[in-house]
């Protein structure tokens, strides 16, 4: 006989379903917790949100809303009032290990658990469509360049005419998307490994987007995932269900093997991009031109012009990992109907966000560049590429991931190196081992006063005319920061201030930025 509950879960795949008094703790109050916890109390369910912190905004919130919170540190077993609760689902929060305490007492309780990706695609159809549907998504993930790709994509969107937003870890939860009373045509979803471990859980089929990326896959997050075959395995998960295209990246044959093993609807399509001459079903570069031989009948002898490299290094986009970046996002609006001239139009008005390669000032001869962006060593090798003669300041939580193979690549384009952060054993051993010959130094301490004025004082002791100083740490920066953000503007104001009136006259200031966290 089939479970009751089981099966009264399997009929909520609507905003319209029965959702009152179903029990649901909610496990986290960050940005996404507290938007599951609200979308929930809007549909009639009961929640308790156990965290081991909230912020006192979340916190009195959740009181308007009428849901309850317990205060609840990871190491401190099953609550009480958890058991005494007793809910019938539990929904969890990006970031949370899979070996969490309260995870593994669920699955041993028989409680199903789901993230706010999966909660967000049950209820995708709270507004609707002219046509009665709900928005398509599209999926974005990979190691490194998911939050480019998802507003470049967006933008892409937006410029052919369809309403879409950027959504999910790019900082707007999907749940708050999905209520917007305005609706989508698309939503452009970027997803974290963490957040695609716990997707396409349920008996339903799970996610079925429109189009799908995984942009690259190289390690990160292995203390999560425990291995590199669990994170590829959650990245994969991207392109389960999608319906018209996976996307993939011909330079990295790891997303090509696992769009061939995912499971997709008949008629879905790969199609890959990479910066040479494009194949028959690929987006590329020929002769500095940016084309597309996957969406048109005569792909087998014509090409459609969509940019070129000069019009990109106009637009800020002309390093090569950006230019991926472009035809990846080109590719996914491709799949959504979007017409060259539309994606041309998009990348001539588009603006890279603060705190990716963003030159904060030149003064004597140097550069001062902030990618605190760069939080694994995918994205600062991307980085550090740019130039040749570099003040590299790097460190911060490491994730479980050997530096070792980023020193040795770039050990003879280093002038020097500023260590920060907890995990600077590590890199000083790397630095050791493979670039004995570089001086090292290290910023001590693990608070966040001070840290980058630290560090900025001992690059320029080091730095000569014609270096560049380089914030890419190539590391997570919870450790000493709120979140990358936070570490990049530090970076910036402590440059500002040791420079004083020495930058010179055509400085790029670092604009506003909006707080993010680091990426999976």
């Amino acid at each position: 006989m089939a479970d009751p509950l089981s099966a009264h879960l399997e009929e909520l795949t609507s905003w319209r379903a029965d959702w009152s008094g179903l029990r649901v703790a909610v496990l986290g109050l960050g940005v996404t917790g507290f938007a599951v916890a609200d979308t929930l109390q809007e549909l009639g369910a009961e929640t308790l949100v156990v965290a081991a912190r909230g912020s006192d905004e979340h916190r009195q919130l959740l009181n308007v809303i009428g849901s309850r919170f317990l205060e609840h540190s990871d190491d401190a077993g099953v609550p009480e009032e958890l058991l005494a609760f007793g809910p019938q689902l539990l929904v969890v929060s990006p970031g949370y290990h899979p070996d969490h305490p309260l995870l593994l007492w669920a699955e041993q309780a028989g409680i199903p658990i789901w993230g706010d990706i999966e909660l967000a695609w049950r209820l995708r159809d709270k507004v609707v469509r002219t046509d009665g549907t709900p928005a398509d998504w599209i999926l974005v993930t990979g190691t490194n360049g998911k939050t480019t790709t998802t507003q470049l994509t967006a933008h892409m969107l937006v410029a052919g005419g369809l309403r879409a937003a950027p959504a999910g870890n790019i900082g707007i939860p999907v749940l708050d998307a999905v209520r917007d009373p305005a609706g989508f045509d698309v939503l452009v979803v970027e997803l974290s490994s963490y957040q695609l471990h716990w997707s396409h859980r349920n008996d339903g089929g799970g996610l079925a987007p429109l189009a799908s990326v995984c942009l690259n896959i190289a390690d990160d997050h292995l203390d999560w995932h425990g291995s590199r075959e669990g994170y590829v395995a959650a990245k994969g998960r991207v392109y389960e269900n999608t319906r018209v295209a996976c996307v993939y990246n011909i330079a990295d044959e790891a997303t090509m093997h696992l769009v061939e093993d995912a499971e997709v609807q008949e008629g879905c399509r790969a199609i890959g991009f990479g910066l040479g001459v494009p194949g028959r079903s690929d987006l590329g570069v020929i002769e500095g031109i940016l084309v597309d031989r996957a969406f048109l009948e005569e792909r087998h002898s014509h090409a459609l012009e969509l940019t070129t490299l000069d019009e990109l290094h106009e637009a800020g986009l002309g390093a090569p990992h950006s230019v991926q970046n472009v035809l990846a996002a080109s590719a996914l609006a491709r799949a959504a109907g979007v017409e060259p001239a539309r994606i041309r139009e998009a990348l001539r008005s588009f603006r890279m966000d603060a705190h990716r390669t963003e030159v904060v000032a030149t003064a004597s001869g140097v550069v001062w560049i902030d990618d605190s962006k760069a939080t694994n060593a995918h994205a600062a090798d991307a980085s550090l590429r740019a130039s040749s003669s570099v003040v590299w300041i790097a460190g911060g939580l490491l994730k479980g991931v050997d530096p070792a193979p980023l020193v040795e690549r770039h050990a003879g384009r280093l002038r020097a190196a500023v260590l920060i952060g907890v995990d600077r054993d590590a890199l000083r051993s790397a630095f050791e081992r493979h670039a004995p010959g570089v001086p090292v130094l290290e910023v001590d301490g693990s608070e966040t006063e001070g840290v980058m004025s630290a560090a900025v004082r001992a690059a320029a002791s080091v730095a000569e005319p014609g270096d560049v100083v380089l914030l890419a740490p190539a590391a997570a920066s919870m450790d000493q920061f709120t979140d990358y953000a936070d570490r990049g503007r530090r970076f910036a104001e402590a440059v500002r201030e040791h420079l004083g009136g020495g930058a010179d006259d055509d400085d790029q200031a670092a604009g506003p930025s909006a707080s993010g966290s680091d990426p999976a």
